[in-house]
C-alpha cells in the first residue's frame, strides 16, 4: 500500500515555504526514515533539473539563501549523502522540528503513523545572533 504524505516546512511564525508530496510505501516509519526519504527525493528532483535554485530541507554547500530555496552559485549535482547527514545532523541540532499531524516528534527513532491525511510540517528554526 503507498501512502502519500503532504509535507510543508514552515517559519516558526507559521509562514509557509515550501510544499512537497512524498509517496512512501508503508504506514510506519521512523523520523529517521522521513527524513532520509524526504532528502533523496528533493536532490533526485533537483540533480534532474537544470535548475540552480535547490528548494530543499538543508541548505547545500556553496549555496546561497534566496526567497524561495538555495541558489548554488555554480550549478552541479547535489550529493545525496552529504544532504541527508547535514539534515540528521541539523534536526538533533534543533535547526528544525517535525511536527507530524500536530504532534511533535522527539527522536530520529521515534516511529511515525501515516494514515490516510496525514501531514507533516518541518519548522524551521532561525538561530538568535547575539552582539
Amino acid at each position: 500500500m503507498t501512502t502519500t504524505l503532504l509535507i510543508q516546512d514552515e517559519t516558526a511564525t507559521g509562514a509557509v515555504l515550501h510544499r512537497l508530496a512524498l509517496e512512501l510505501s508503508q504506514e510506519t516509519i521512523t523520523a529517521r526514515e522521513l527524513i532520509e526519504q524526504r532528502v533523496r527525493q528533493e536532490v533526485a528532483a533537483y540533480n534532474q533539473r537544470n535548475d540552480d535554485v535547490f528548494a530543499g530541507l538543508v541548505q547545500p554547500t556553496d549555496s546561497e539563501r534566496v526567497l524561495n530555496g538555495y541558489r548554488l552559485k555554480k550549478h552541479h549535482r547535489i550529493d545525496a549523502e552529504k544532504q541527508l547527514y547535514r539534515a540528521l545532523e541539523a534536526f538533533q541540532q534543533n535547526g528544525y522540528f517535525i511536527l507530524v499531524n500536530d504532534r511533535q516528534v522527539e527522536s530520529l527513532d521515534e516511529q511515525i503513523w501515516l494514515g490516510p491525511g496525514a501531514t507533516a510540517s518541518f519548522v524551521k528554526l532561525t538561530p538568535l545572533v547575539g552582539g
